[in-house]
Formats: C-alpha cells, structure tokens, sequence
C-alpha cells in the first residue's frame, strides 16, 4: 500500500506543477504513453498490465494434471519527464506486483524499477545518474515488456542479467557517413544490481557496451521493441557487444549485496571478482524480426578465503564437494557461470498476428549454480510463440507461449520433487499498454 501512495503522491505533486501553466496533450497513440507539454516542459505517463496464466507439465506426474498458477505478471506505472530548455530528464518506473524479470534464485521482490536523472552538456552525450538498466546486460534486457516477441524474455537473458544497477552510466553517439551510427556506452556502478539499502558489500563495477547500426537507426526507437511494428522499409540492423568486471560480488551475479559472504582467517570480508562478455544482435525488415545473443561469464577467486557466512550470521570452515574440502569449486557452485546462446525469429502478419520461434542453450561450467536443479539444470529450451495484436501498435495483445525444455539428471520440478524426463511450459498472457 505504501507503494501505492507513493506513486499517487509523485504524480499528484506533478499534476498540481502543470495545471499551474498552459498544458497541451499530444495526439494518444495506444502503447506510446499519454504526452502533457507545456512551453519548457514534456511529461509521459505510461504503463502496462499482465495477467497470466503459467502451466507447467511432467511426465512422471502422479494425477496427470499439470501445475497452474495465476498472478499479474507486470503492473508497471512509468513517469518520463524533459525539460528541453536545461537538457535535463528523468524517469520514475514501479512494478506494483513487486515481482523480477530475474526468477525465483533468491532475487529479492522488486517494486522500484527505473529512478535516475539525465544530463545533457552536448548534444552527443548524455550522462545519467540513479537506478537504471545496465548496458552491460542483454540487448534484450533493455527492452519494454510490451514489444517482447515471446510473453517473457530468453532463458539465457534472465539467468546471466544483472536487470537494473545503481550508479553512474554515459551514452554518446558517433556518425560516419550517411548512415553508418556507432553507439558506445559506459557504466561504473555499486556493482550490487538495484540501489542497496542496507550494508554495501564489495567493490565497484564497470562495463560498457559499444553498438553499431551500419544501415542507420531503426523507426520509433525500434532498437528497444523486438516486433517489427513498423515494418522497416529498407533493412535494419543494429550488433554490439558488452563487458563488466565486477569487483567484489556478494551473490549469484551481482544482482544483490550481502547474499553470500566469506572471510579470511582474520574475518575480514573477501569476495570473488566476476567477469562478463557477450555480443548480441537485432534485425528487422518488412515486418521479419531476428535477433540471437551470446554470454560468457567467469570468477577469479582469492587465495586467502578461509570462512563461509550462513544465513543466520554463523560461520563455517567447511567448503565440501562431493564429501572433500574444496573451497574454490565450493565457492563456483554458487556462483552463475558458463555461457548462453539463444536465437529466435518471427514474422508479424498485416493482420496483427505474429508466429515467433526461440532456441536457447545454456552450458555451465562443471561448478556452477547453473548446474541447481531447482531453478537451472535445463541445457535445451524449443519455445514457440503466438501473438495477437488488438491494433497497429503496442496498446494491447495477447500470446500464447509453448516451452519444451530438456532436462539433466538431479532436475527437480515446480513442487521440489525429482524430475524425470523433460518440462513442458504454457503461458497465455495479456497486455495492455497506456
């Protein structure tokens, strides 16, 4: 509730801002958000609702009956605002189910997304501080829940994304000829995912992404919707990689502080250091959309560790694999590492329906928390999706979602139980976008 208020009180405070001065609302566009301008100022209100219905089958079930559950996948409300004449704007983004993009691992309920502000000194470069998304995540990462080709992003995506970091991140933009764009990005964060409100663990994190569009920009900012809306006229393409070295991480990944700690014999606090890489790509044209992604992730991890923290605040000197004393592999099983590759295509018919296809792999390494076979241990997922879009735009549609996933030995279902044989997933989703 205090969430709640909290939004009510933001956007009555700014409401009260802009009936004080002459107001103009822009033409509505269904997906695009309202507009309200005044002389020296543009406000967007947006947002999305998702109700969904998830259903999950195995083989070896004993009533035959799959597992169902419903709940409101995504309630975003979203504030932009520019003031044009400083070059200065700002975002306010909540999810009000407070739930992640990030899975069950242990991620933390999430209700404030997005809460930075941005600087402009040239028209080429802009400098943002607060909470945002990282460039050092998935291209798809950075993506509006409502322009997803599939109801929820890659399996690869959300098992190696940090989703949103606190700190300090710059974006410029290049021109070499007519069309050619190159597009560098520059992140230095706390390195703990989201603003961390209690103790900060660890050191810094920095990365960047550096991105290139050889055939020019896409339409409606079609860089960050992976449907093909617009139906480009000429062939878009826009392929980068990324890089982060985190300093210090005290969880799975980097997405929270303070989840998992070690000591060395005096008690001080040390930490592995994390390394991500990946190169991703998008491409549209005449309504055809495809995009594929690739990441690597690695730890190096200090000699000097002696002591494990547990949940209660105790501590352990016992770093066992598979019944030996083994502190660095120890330390790897509980840590997300390995790589991930996905590819997927789709075509958008003129009738508003479009038929999605998505191959996603994910190979750990021999210790990893990738290898858990509670949330992990699937190495192959076939997804096949069908959209039905209300309208020539991202207001409203509906996706249906079919997911075959191979599972390894040690795999366990929804209900904790053994797995045998492989999963069988089903979402039909709802979106509607202000």
């Amino acid at each position: 509730m205090k969430h709640i208020l909290l939004v009510f009180i933001v956007f009555a405070s700014l409401g009260s801002t802009l009936l004080a001065q002459k107001i103009s609302v822009d033409a509505y566009e269904p997906g695009e958000g309202l507009v309200v301008r005044t002389d020296k100022y543009k406000v967007r209100f947006s947002g999305i609702i998702q109700p969904m219905v998830e259903s999950k089958y195995y083989p070896d079930m004993s009533n035959g009956a799959p597992y169902q559950r419903f709940r409101m996948r995504r309630m975003i409300a979203k504030l932009t605002g520019d003031a044009g004449n400083e070059n200065i704007s700002y975002q306010l983004q909540v999810d009000l189910t407070g739930s992640s993009d990030g899975g069950g691992d242990g991620t933390n309920n999430n209700f404030l997304m997005d809460a930075w502000m941005s600087w402009k000194p040239t028209k080429r470069i802009e400098l943002v501080v607060g909470q945002d998304n990282t460039p050092t995540d998935s291209r798809e990462m950075g993506m509006v829940s409502s322009a997803l080709q599939m109801a929820e992003r890659s399996p690869v995506s959300l098992a190696f994304s940090t989703i949103r970091e606190f700190g300090i991140f710059a974006h410029t933009n290049f021109k070499i000829g007519r069309d050619f764009v190159i597009l560098p990005s520059f992140a230095l964060t706390n390195g703990d995912g989201a603003n961390v409100m209690n103790k900060d663990y660890g050191g810094l994190k920095v990365g960047g992404r550096l991105d290139f569009l050889p055939f020019g920009k896409f339409s409606n900012a079609g860089q960050f919707r992976q449907v093909d809306m617009e139906r480009e006229l000429t062939p878009k393409l826009i392929f980068g990689a990324h890089y982060s070295y985190n300093q210090g991480i005290s969880d799975r990944r980097g997405r929270q502080s303070g989840t998992i700690l070690y000591q060395d014999s005096l008690g001080n606090t040390v930490l592995p250091n994390y390394q991500k890489f990946g190169a991703d790509f998008l491409f549209k044209y005449h309504g055809f959309t495809m995009s594929g992604e690739y990441i690597n992730t690695n730890v190096s991890i200090p000699d000097n560790i002696k002591l494990r923290l547990r949940i209660d605040g105790s501590k352990a000197t016992t770093f066992l694999v598979n019944g030996v004393q083994d502190i660095p592999n120890y330390i790897k099983g509980r840590i997300i590492l390995g790589s991930g590759f996905n590819m997927q295509a789709g075509y958008l018919f003129r009738n508003g329906f479009s038929v999605d296809g998505r191959y996603s792999k994910i190979n750990p390494q021999t210790f990893s928390f990738l290898n858990n076979g509670a949330f992990y241990n699937r190495s192959h997922y076939y997804t096949l999706c069908l959209s039905k879009y209300l309208g020539r735009n991202y207001g409203a549609k509906i996706q249906a979602q079919l997911t075959y996933a191979k599972a390894k030995t040690g795999t366990e279902t929804v209900l904790g139980t053994p797995m045998v044989g492989n999963e069988i997933s089903g979402i039909l989703m709802v979106t509607i976008a202000l």
